[in-house]
């Protein structure tokens, strides 16, 4: 089917930036929340060398928003969430799981606190709304559960702050990691925030008007020459060397955050209570579960995987590869790979095979760190 077109429908949507996505030279995408998200323009090693030194746009609109607003907005929050959002504070952003009874990933959203009956969850590719829906209702809880008509686009690169400094006033600068504030465009208030899907530095302005698409776009690319500005997307060398994961990827619904690594970002040891609290703390509690680990992968440049390719050492299984690229910085093709105890130890050798040969992986910390 390579090649095939794809036939759009109302289930498959188009974004408001699509337009100069296309105009742009956009060579691939994905698809995401049921809609098209960009994941090479020139190439992948090329888009990565421009995104550490310049400045790129990002159509991310498929971060599709689940609102919760009412005056049980926080109680659902809260209740979702295994990082706790009791005392979420208007203006700020959290990283925040969501977990099922069993403890495993529903969604790792953004969690954007907009007042305290209002709460943005910037979610991950998978249906959050439905089960938000399904909490509030069987729950009578005195909420609306919606998606809104907002679409973030993304300024992402070393050059992103002096960019936006320079379409939104020099103010923004003042907005800190994880924080978001609101700037006027054409008669609108949008929240930006200082956030975004790369190690780079960047802002995600989240635009409520989808009418407004190519006018934002417009605005910040007629400021963006001295900056070397180009079209971009969320880039899988730099997200893979910078350790950011990818649920439906890295991590499934048939994990939980303790296999993801991500112990830092739930709440087991506070009063907190959310669903999948009581399963987390038995696994925790039980050990011995696969964790998500860094390989370093011997020989020549691999191509990118994506799909499970099995690690072993002595012939035994010991775990998979959940992604796996080559790096021009490392020098060396880097992977995340879901590991069972036997293989979790630094220094760790595996072998895998990719593009039909078999090579040495040794097993590090993510994110991976040059020797």
């Amino acid at each position: 089917m390579t090649g095939a077109p794809i036939f759009p429908t109302r289930r498959l949507r188009t974004t408001p930036f699509m337009d100069r996505v296309v105009e742009n030279g956009v060579s691939a995408f994905t698809i995401y929340n049921h809609m098209f998200l960009p994941v090479v323009y020139n190439s992948l090693e090329e888009d990565a060398a421009h995104l550490k030194q310049y400045a790129q746009i990002w159509d991310v609109s498929a971060e599709r928003q689940v609102q919760l607003h009412g005056p049980d907005a926080r109680k659902l929050a809260v209740m979702m969430s295994a990082r706790d959002l009791t005392n979420a504070q208007p203006g700020r952003c959290y990283y925040a799981p969501i977990t099922n009874k069993d403890g495993k990933f529903i969604n790792d959203p953004v969690a954007l606190c907009l007042a305290n009956d209002l709460f943005w969850f910037s979610v991950a590719d998978s249906d959050l709304i439905h089960w938000a829906a399904g909490l509030a209702t069987g729950l009578g809880l005195d909420v609306q559960v919606s998606e809104p008509d907002v679409s973030p686009l993304a300024i992402q690169g070393p050059m992103a702050e002096d960019l936006m400094a320079d379409v939104f006033g020099e103010s923004i600068r003042d907005i800190k990691f994880f924080r978001f504030a609101q700037y006027e465009f054409m008669g609108r208030k949008l929240n930006i925030a200082r956030s975004g899907w790369s190690k780079q530095g960047g802002f995600e302005i989240y635009l409520d008007d989808f009418s407004l698409g190519n006018d934002l776009w417009d605005a910040i690319w007629a400021k963006g020459a001295p900056y070397n500005l180009r079209a971009g997307c969320p880039n899988l060398i730099e997200r893979v060397e910078g350790g950011l994961l990818s649920l439906g990827t890295d991590m499934t619904s048939d994990d939980t955050p303790l296999n993801a690594g991500l112990e830092k970002f739930i709440s087991l040891d506070s009063g907190h209570d959310f669903i999948g609290k009581d399963a987390l703390l038995a696994q925790r509690d039980a050990g011995g579960y696969a964790r998500l680990k860094g390989l370093k992968i011997s020989g020549d440049a691999a191509q990118p995987v994506s799909n499970p390719v099995d690690c072993f050492i002595n012939g035994e299984k010991v775990g998979f590869i959940t992604t796996a690229v080559y790096s021009p910085d490392f020098k060396c093709n880097l992977a995340f790979a879901m590991l069972d105890v036997a293989a979790q130890e630094n220094g760790t050798t595996v072998l895998v095979t990719l593009d039909n040969v078999q090579r040495e992986a040794v097993v590090c910390d993510i994110p991976f760190l040059r020797e």
